[in-house]
């Protein structure tokens, strides 16, 4: 994995950020979150947009709480144990030809496009986006948590 001065460097997967704002991703993402203690952990603020329709879709049919969300929120953009990806033009062009590739989640094909082009490893539980990459012949750059 790649590393700086022997430091994991990895970009989380929109599930992952989901942990932190106390929203159930299942066991497997709890156990791996737990192993990348001392690693450099980076974000996209498309994760946080993600996130955002997850907790509006999850808040119409069970109690929801708002204040907790906004902690794990706060903690994510605000703690400086978490680095936000700034990403560029060539991160959304790449995202855009992966698209056109045939996978239809932009939020994942930025997620993705970001890690490569930052020659990241990238942490994420999502087997159709890891397939899609493997299908397609591209760079697979992918982490999971139980690999950690």
């Amino acid at each position: 994995m790649k590393s700086r001065g022997g430091t994991l460097r990895i970009p989380l997967d929109t599930a992952l950020i989901l942990l932190t704002l106390e929203i159930d991703v299942g066991e497997e993402v709890v156990k791996g979150f737990k192993k990348f203690e001392g690693a450099e952990i980076y974000y996209s603020k498309f994760s946080v947009l993600e996130s955002l329709w997850v907790a509006a879709r999850i808040t119409k049919g069970r109690s929801f709480d708002v204040e907790r969300f906004g902690q794990g929120l706060r903690s994510v953009m605000e703690s400086g144990r978490y680095e936000m990806i700034e990403e560029g033009y060539q991160v959304f062009k790449d995202a855009l030809k992966l698209y056109a590739l045939g996978h239809k989640d932009m939020i994942d094909n930025i997620l993705y496009a970001a890690s490569v082009n930052l020659d990241l490893k990238f942490l994420t539980i999502d087997s159709e986006l890891m397939k899609f990459v493997r299908d397609k012949g591209l760079k697979e750059i992918f982490v999971t948590p139980s690999q950690l």
